[in-house]
């Protein structure tokens, strides 16, 4: 009888790498190796889990299933290793993480300080800021990102949750307005940006099989703290595409509406960032599954 995790974590590591080639780097194998353990895993279970092309892969409904229970499966196993080291060496020392500020302080800082609970030797020393940091430069043990990461030589990257954006707005404007009921619907309504700097972040919204429909939110209003931009919306001043978490007590409240429910905003994934090293420090592994583990309840749509 077959091992029934055989192949599955080099299906998972492709999935959450986004390529062959970026799995092969992490794994240490060849890509060839790891397109033949796809292959054959595939044989195995009598499924394709890969729509392939020469310039893009993205999963089958098959594929999806069976990444998310892989996924947990696999989060299960290293829970589980990790809680067989604890009871075998104490977690002690500084634990020195990097976080987005409005993420960090809603999500991530929560979880992260019920482990001094856990653990009395482990120390937090938790900086927020929405600048993208130099880990091993300015010696962080771990950042948490919520956008796209680009490979860096020398890190190493986990998936812990996504985080899915939609647009909303407050009921009053809506009443005032009318309801945008299209995407194009959107440049005849005032919005309100995310802007850092001259750049202003557009609204992606994903399309079957084709590159992602773009809308640039060119209002008067502008601010670069999702939690401003939700305070404005909910005041009545305009739409504004905000991620999911943030907002779902307000939906929950009617404070704000979501809109364009057939056109859900793009997902982003979560997720943490180290340097890599032979050995990863128990304080950091402990970090990251708990943050694997709790992160997803609270990103979840």
């Amino acid at each position: 009888m077959s091992d029934p995790l055989t192949g599955v974590s080099v299906f998972v590591q492709t999935v959450e790498s986004g390529s062959f080639a970026t799995a092969a780097a992490r794994l240490g194998l060849s890509r060839s190796a790891v397109g033949k353990t796809i292959a054959r895993l595939e044989q195995r279970l009598g499924v394709q889990l890969f729509h392939r092309t020469t310039r893009s892969m993205s999963l089958t409904d098959d594929g999806q299933a069976l990444y998310e229970h892989a996924a947990r499966a696999l989060e299960a196993l290293r829970s589980a290793e990790t809680m067989l080291e604890s009871g075998r060496k104490e977690v002690v020392g500084r634990l020195r993480v990097s976080m987005p500020v409005l993420f960090g302080r809603r999500c991530v800082a929560p979880i992260l300080s019920r482990l001094t609970r856990e653990h009395p030797g482990l120390e937090l020393d938790l900086q927020f800021s929405d600048r993208t940091v130099d880990l091993m430069g300015d010696g962080f043990d771990l950042a948490i990102r919520n956008e796209p990461f680009a490979e860096v030589p020398g890190l190493l990257t986990r998936r812990l949750a996504r985080q899915r954006m939609t647009v909303c707005a407050a009921p009053a404007y809506l009443e005032a307005h009318g309801r945008p009921m299209t995407i194009a619907d959107l440049g005849g309504h005032a919005t309100i940006a995310y802007g850092r700097g001259d750049r202003i972040r557009s609204w992606l919204f994903p399309r079957d099989n084709e590159a992602l429909e773009e809308f640039i939110p060119l209002g008067r209003m502008r601010f670069d703290d999702l939690e401003a931009i939700a305070d404005a919306a909910a005041a009545g001043f305009g739409l504004a595409w905000l991620p999911c978490w943030l907002i779902r007590d307000r939906i929950a409240s009617g404070e704000l509406v979501r809109l364009l429910p057939e056109r859900p905003g793009l997902e982003f994934q979560i997720n943490a960032v180290w340097p890599g090293q032979a050995r990863l420090p128990l304080r950091v592994r402990i970090a990251i599954d708990a943050l694997a583990a709790d992160l997803p309840a609270m990103t979840a749509k």
